[in-house]
């Protein structure tokens, strides 16, 4: 499966941070805000990514990531001219995705918790899967209704009477047929080609599994100056309190075994003097003493 991370748009509900660098460029806690979600493509055993972004902001995005090869990925690029919404994604990475499974996930979602996305990709064989996940305030987002036996029943795209508490995240499993799914749809009324309609389709074909994500599960959506703010502080918190890193593409790849542990050390080697040099040395130190633990 071939995995596509989506870093565009204006990034204007986070003016005026977003004058300065992209929004999945700012900090949440100790790192960019776009190494959350490629670490969870990297635990999911995803090694060939697309990063689609403005023609502004995809330079940053290069030097940030380079080609990938230091994680043992293989990161490309492609450019967004304008944002037309989640499903504009297959489109333009279409060459990329070929006849192959393609994972989708939004460069501002961050998750903590739970194997739920990489044992989703490991069990994947057709059609599309999106996970459900519950909400206070599921009119912001997709909302997603089960029936009396857990079944999907209905999709819809921020409704002002949700029908579930269960909003649909920012990470979405599809075969190669989503490019056509994609090249069909009509633009919604604020022009945009929406991921729900998408996910419809699949509903409509009988293809489409919903995954309930647990209690332990984590989901931050880092959109706003105050969102922003919480992910920093929830990740402090965590971070401090189990004394690991969350989104640390580095050791999502020495897990995964696309990185040994000799090239890894190398990588820490190379890095500058600071905390997170400093973790990873441990973890290196942890490693060679006790061997790769599944934490």
């Amino acid at each position: 499966m071939k995995g596509i991370l989506l870093a565009g748009g204006t990034g204007s509900r986070l003016y005026p941070l977003t004058q300065v660098a992209s929004k999945q460029l700012q900090p949440v806690y100790d790192k960019p805000m776009v190494y959350y979600p490629l670490t969870v493509l990297i635990a999911s055993g995803i090694r060939e990514i697309c990063l689609i972004s403005t023609p502004h902001d995809l330079p940053r995005f290069q030097q940030l990531l380079g080609d990938g090869s230091r994680w043992g990925v293989c990161i490309e690029y492609q450019e967004q001219q304008e944002a037309a919404g989640i499903a504009q994604a297959f489109l333009i990475a279409e060459a990329f995705i070929g006849g192959e499974d393609v994972a989708l996930i939004l460069g501002d979602n961050i998750f903590f918790g739970g194997d739920a996305f990489p044992r989703a990709v490991a069990e994947f064989t057709s059609g599309a899967t999106i996970f459900a996940y519950h909400v206070s305030d599921p009119e912001r987002y997709g909302v997603v209704e089960f029936g009396a036996e857990g079944q999907a029943l209905s999709l819809e795209e921020k409704p002002a009477a949700p029908k579930s508490n269960f909003a649909v995240p920012g990470v979405y499993l599809y075969d190669h047929d989503v490019v056509e799914i994609a090249r069909g749809l009509s633009p919604s009324a604020r022009g945009e080609l929406e991921i729900t309609d998408v996910n419809r389709e699949y509903l409509r074909q009988g293809r489409l599994r919903v995954v309930r994500l647990s209690r332990g599960t984590a989901w931050l959506d880092a959109g706003t100056s105050s969102s922003l703010h919480e992910a920093s502080a929830y990740v402090q918190t965590i971070e401090k309190r189990q004394g690991m890193k969350l989104g640390c593409p580095e050791e999502a790849a020495l897990r995964r075994g696309f990185l040994s542990l000799a090239a890894f050390e190398a990588l820490v080697a190379a890095m500058p003097n600071c905390e997170y040099h400093d973790y990873l040395h441990d973890l290196a130190a942890e490693v060679r003493r006790v061997g790769l633990t599944s934490a």
